[in-house]
């Protein structure tokens, strides 16, 4: 077989080529120190490690929730914890207006600064997060969540329900918000009988009927009264029935039915934390019945106290029942508020073990990716070398083939 000069040369060339093709590859594996440089490399290798590209960007991403997350958490605790704040204030002054040796003026003092407080509070129910959006209105964050209403004279609740979550790891969310329902307005209210005046039949002219117990009233009231919508009327009204005489005697009925029994002196008929009072002292009958009991956020019984406050002519009965309603539901407020700080703790709590658990993972992904399409550089540098000699070789074969000829023999 006769070989050419041009095919010699031609496969020598090639030879150089493909070393030097070689040597460029395990030189740019050495400089990015990836074993992988293009998919056809190692397809499969490529292909899982795309994978474990695309879990890694998606827990960066996770990250950068948390991070929103956790902010929206420490804002919204903030703002819960100048609430309660407030709440104290105005429960040490609801105290204060209870001296008995305050005049007009004085309580007229105070109501100025439950307003100025109530200006705070109804501030910080409109807090919004870093994006401008209103904190506790929901899915309806665009809407103010508290505002009022000049017709009632009642402060209402803008938002719905909804409660904004944040998407921390694959499968896990987190609520980043609580809506104004659940914070502000399941607040109870105090409970109460329908009427302070007592419907009065028989010998019996008058009557006032008042929580002084609230305890024991709200035993009775649990106790007695009818929840169902479709009980009859009169369902939660109750009857007294007092016989004068010595002693005075009374008989507490419900729908025909006795409650209770018992004597009273003077004109007052102590019972279930109540107090009724009588005129006159007679054979007669007092009907009263129990208030329904009702939900209240905390802007409208500030507005309730302010108004006793402010009425110079309202009986000390019923500014005690003023100054007693305000007081529970304040503590009720405070405890609805605590209520949402701790599922706020357990959120950050909850937040905080899934970054580690997501820190975790990431370090996981990472290393089996580095595995499947990064270097061992020992083993690349030897690589590198092998074929830098390999090529060193081939040149050197490459001069001395050319410099062959017939007289070289001779």
């Amino acid at each position: 077989m006769r070989l050419s000069n041009n095919l010699m040369y031609q496969n020598s060339v090639n030879s150089i080529l493909n070393n030097q093709q070689n040597v460029n590859k395990a030189q740019e594996q050495v400089n990015t120190q990836k074993r992988v440089l293009t998919a056809s490399d190692d397809p499969s290798a490529t292909a899982r490690a795309l994978l474990y590209t695309d879990r890694i960007q998606a827990n960066e991403q996770y990250s950068k929730n948390i991070t929103m997350l956790t902010s929206r958490l420490k804002t919204q605790e903030s703002v819960l914890e100048n609430i309660k704040g407030s709440l104290d204030r105005v429960y040490v002054l609801t105290v204060q207006a209870g001296n008995g040796i305050y005049a007009d003026i004085d309580r007229e003092g105070i109501a100025e600064e439950i307003k100025s407080i109530q200006s705070s509070v109804l501030d910080l129910m409109n807090a919004k997060t870093e994006d401008g959006k209103y904190i506790f209105s929901g899915y309806q964050d665009n809407t103010q969540t508290y505002s009022l209403d000049s017709s009632t004279g009642k402060y209402v609740y803008g938002g719905d329900q909804g409660q904004h979550k944040i998407k921390v790891a694959e499968g896990v969310e987190i609520k980043s918000s609580d809506n104004g329902v659940d914070t502000f307005e399941k607040v109870n209210a105090r409970l109460n009988v329908a009427s302070n005046d007592g419907v009065v039949s028989g010998g019996i002219t008058g009557a006032k009927v008042y929580v002084r117990e609230q305890a024991q009233f709200d035993a009775f009231h649990k106790t007695n009264y009818n929840a169902d919508p479709a009980a009859a009327a009169g369902a939660n009204t109750f009857n007294i029935i007092t016989t004068a005489g010595t002693p005075n005697t009374y008989q507490l009925e419900q729908g025909g039915n006795i409650v209770s029994t018992g004597s009273f002196e003077g004109s007052k008929i102590k019972i279930a934390g109540m107090e009724i009072d009588i005129s006159p002292v007679a054979n007669g009958q007092v009907d009263f019945t129990l208030e329904a009991p009702q939900k209240e956020n905390i802007l409208n019984t500030l507005s309730g106290l302010i108004a006793g406050l402010t009425d110079p002519t309202i009986s000390q009965e019923d500014y005690d029942q003023v100054l007693a309603s305000a007081m529970i539901q304040i503590g009720n407020s405070k405890n609805q508020v605590s209520l949402t700080q701790a599922g706020l703790g357990a959120r950050s709590k909850t937040a905080e073990k899934i970054t580690q658990s997501n820190s975790d993972l990431d370090v996981n992904n990472k290393s089996s990716r580095a595995d499947l399409v990064e270097l061992d550089m020992a083993e690349a540098i030897t690589e590198l070398t092998k074929q830098e000699t390999a090529l060193q070789a081939s040149q050197a074969t490459f001069g001395r083939l050319a410099k062959l000829s017939l007289f070289d023999y001779l």
